[in-house]
């Protein structure tokens, strides 16, 4: 019983735990700002923001202590050393936890905060992946090491100067007076400690009051008079314009014309920006790329997370929908996985005529180098364009193409990448650029040389497009979806600040506005342009979230602008000169910076209407009414019996893993049962080819030839180096022996897929049997295969 007595821990040994923990937590304060400073983020790593980390270390020291000496007493009287494991288990995980959250600050510039919720599981394994995975990975791994490494050094250490600490009895209330002081000690992302900046945001988020209380049912709903501020620009001619967008990844404006803080790296954009409309003072509505398609598009509410993270999307209008109902072709061109961000979904939904991602390009064209981990992107931005460039178009059909780029992304691997470096050299050697500036790019080559890569991608499709049908008759759209994340921002608003150009040979003169406009704004003005000189097909009213863009030369802010800055974190919100950021009001300039400001209580109060609004349409399908809709939005529909046996088999976190579960259940002949998950599995993620090849599959095994032809040709059509899809159609072709279809396919597979050898068997079955059917020298199915091309095409 004495032995129990003397071995129990007590708060002796619990103080040391603490002291050990905030020990940990200032080597990574100073591994932070270390890095920042490298990177030539900060210009000093002692400093004022520095100490001030300390001082939010000390508090979270204090609050971390505050809450772990019940269960350190309750499980040391319960047994002796239970305590205190338990204690430095659940510290060392908060450690580690908050190495990963200064990893990510550092590499993002950003705090995680509550926009975590947004991602799904597979989204981050995919970021993390092309991102410096394998990097990452080491990290991690020596971050946990040395970290309960250096956690138990210290609290061995602690105890030769014990004595002294002992004095502050008692030790809890010295906490709480600690913790208290550091809540009246201003903190800024960088020096606020991650963990308790991510659990404040996820419960500010969860808990926060969005109800609606209008009686408005649609509140966004208005008259589609919308200023058509953009005819006096253009000569329009007789037949309707095409129209095309090109969404470069990262396009900040402190990158592109004039007076920018990184010019030079962008030369073809810069010279672009005097011969078009410019707006050098616009605005994304979010901090990410998961925003810009449905506000550059659609001008669209953002949901909670993103309107294209909506479980059910409600009734919309947007570009693509109102120029498709007016005889446009519409689609849609990406280099990467159209199922991250659900970009596929979206565009589904609004019946977008053709869709070409990372599965879509064949042999003929190079992936982006990929990182140590063995990943890639996909396809780099001039692969994207030369690949679009090839594709034939309808000479009399107006279009409507966008284009998402994504070489300007981690982890800035651009072809030819020692070229662009060696211009970056140069670009550096001869530029007037501050000592601030010259470290940065110093520190940041590869991201400068991959600007130059995307700029030198975009003149080549910019001339290459000038080969194409009606080029004399289309509109050009060139914007960012965001700043570029690594490089160190100016101020809050700076990740929103991206350039506007738009340029047309039709255009009469150039212009460039200093006026502030954003995203929001572009679809209704090009619309209100078409509508104002074409008979269009236009909705009776509209829900747009912009207006017709600013085109004043001189500064000036009239607009109220939402910002989302990343999924779930909705913390910035313009109301004329106004800019409510993280509860402070400031005020904004004709240099886009900002200061503070005196007055300004209206903004929070608009930002909290806007929130009001926002959830309310989007979760109870209020922004247009069905009489509205162009395309109303096609979902599948399941029974309850049905959902709750998907529920049971399926938690919705891995497509993958549900798609493994259909196979099995096809492999055992309960073929209704696969096709159902199938249907699921499709509803949510439409792009997932291996469960369309299996639903095609699963057609056939149940005798229906045309349904599952008519899926797998699109399943080539999707990715024509795919060697899966082909496997499956060799095989419905040769059991419903149509020898002469198997003979023309081979042609297909042989010139689109890389792996044909590895169907060798299939090919060689189809030949025969053509040969045996009478079918010779490929002569007899060469209608075949005409046809069989242009329906997959």
């Amino acid at each position: 019983m004495n032995t129990s007595k003397i071995d129990r821990y007590t708060l002796k040994q619990y103080t040391r735990l603490m002291i050990s923990f905030f020990g940990c937590l200032l080597v990574l304060t100073l591994f932070q700002y270390g890095m920042l400073y490298y990177k030539g983020v900060i210009d000093a790593i002692i400093s004022i923001s520095f100490l001030k980390a300390v001082v939010h270390q000390i508090g979270f020291t204090a609050l971390m202590g505050i809450v772990m000496v019940f269960p350190f007493n309750f499980w040391e009287n319960l047994r002796s050393r239970y305590g205190f494991n338990l204690v430095f288990v659940l510290l060392g995980l908060v450690l580690i936890f908050e190495a990963v959250l200064i990893a990510y600050y550092c590499s993002t510039l950003v705090p995680l905060g509550s926009d975590l919720l947004g991602y799904s599981y597979a989204d981050v394994k995919i970021t993390l992946a092309n991102s410096g995975g394998f990097m990452i990975s080491v990290y991690l791994l020596f971050a946990v090491a040395f970290l309960i490494g250096l956690f138990w050094v210290l609290y061995k250490v602690t105890s030769k100067f014990y004595h002294r600490i002992s004095r502050m009895y008692p030790f809890t209330i010295v906490l709480f007076s600690l913790f208290m002081a550091s809540l009246f000690t201003d903190g800024k992302p960088i020096n606020q400690n991650k963990v308790q900046y991510l659990a404040v945001n996820i419960y500010n988020t969860s808990t926060e009051d969005n109800s609606y209380t209008s009686k408005e049912e649609y509140p966004l709903v208005q008259g589609p008079i919308i200023e058509n501020v953009l005819g006096d620009y253009f000569e329009l001619k007789e037949e309707k314009p095409n129209i095309v967008f090109i969404m470069v990844e990262g396009l900040g404006r402190d990158f592109v014309g004039e007076g920018a803080e990184f010019g030079g790296f962008t030369p073809f954009l810069d010279s672009l920006t005097t011969k078009s409309l410019y707006w050098e003072n616009f605005l994304s509505n979010t901090g990410r790329t998961f925003g810009v398609l449905p506000s550059l598009l659609g001008s669209l509410p953002f949901g909670k997370s993103g309107f294209m993270e909506l479980e059910e999307y409600p009734n919309k209008l947007t570009m693509f929908s109102v120029l498709k109902n007016n005889g446009y072709h519409t689609s849609f061109y990406q280099g990467t996985n159209s199922s991250f961000d659900k970009v596929d979904r979206f565009l589904n939904s609004e019946n977008v005529d053709f869709i070409l991602d990372k599965s879509g390009f064949g042999i003929q064209y190079q992936q982006q180098a990929e990182d140590a981990a063995g990943s890639s992107w996909g396809y780099p931005d001039k692969e994207l364009f030369k690949k679009s460039i090839s594709l034939e178009r309808n000479e009399d059909q107006p279009r409507l193409e966008v284009y998402m780029t994504i070489s300007t992304h981690e982890p800035f691997i651009p072809l030819n990448q020692d070229f662009f470096e060696t211009k970056v050299d140069q670009i550096l050697k001869n530029g007037d650029f501050g000592s601030r500036e010259t470290k940065i790019i110093e520190k940041n080559n590869n991201v400068f040389a991959t600007l130059l890569y995307t700029d030198d991608a975009i003149q080549w499709f910019m001339e290459s497009y000038k080969s194409q049908p009606n080029y004399e008759n289309t509109i050009f759209v060139i914007t960012g979806d965001h700043r570029l994340i690594p490089i160190p921002q100016r101020n809050s608003i700076s990740r929103f600040h991206v350039p506007l150009i738009m340029y047309s040979p039709m255009l009469k003169k150039t212009r460039k506005m200093s006026s502030i406009s954003s995203h929001f704004d572009v679809t209704p003005s090009i619309l209100a342009l078409l509508d104002n000189a074409y008979e269009m097909k236009m909705p009776k009213k509209v829900a747009w979230m912009g207006g017709a863009l600013d085109m004043e030369t001189a500064f000036r802010s009239t607009k109220n602008i939402p910002l989302m800055r990343n999924k779930n974190e909705l913390k910035e919100y313009i109301s004329k000169e106004k800019l409510y950021t993280n509860g402070d009001i400031m005020e904004l300039d004709e240099n886009m910076d900002i200061s503070s400001t005196f007055g300004g209580s209206g903004v929070e109060k608009s930002l909290e209407r806007f929130k009001s609004v926002n959830h309310y349409v989007t979760t109870e399908n209020k922004i247009i009414p069905d009489s509205l809709t162009i395309f109303s939005v096609q979902t599948e529909k399941f029974t309850p019996a049905e959902i709750t046996w998907i529920n049971s088999i399926y938690d919705g976190s891995n497509f993958d893993r549900s798609f493994f579960k259909a196979r099995d259940l096809a492999f055992n002949k309960k073929w209704d049962d696969a096709l159902l998950l199938c249907r699921y599995i499709l509803s949510e993620s439409p792009s997932h080819i291996d469960t369309k090849i299996l639903s095609g599959r699963l057609h056939i095994w149940k005798g229906n030839y045309e349904e599952s032809v008519k899926i797998l040709k699109e399943c080539i059509a999707m990715n024509p180096n795919y060697i899966d899809s082909y496997a499956a159609l060799f095989d419905v072709y040769f059991w419903y022996d149509k020898y002469a279809e198997g003979l023309a396919l081979v042609d297909i597979v042989q010139e689109n897929s890389a792996s044909a050898n590895e169907i060798s068997n299939k090919i060689t079955r189809a030949k025969t049997s053509a040969r045996k059917a009478g079918i010779k020298n490929y002569e007899t199915s060469k209608d075949t295969t005409n046809s069989t091309l242009a329906s997959i095409e």
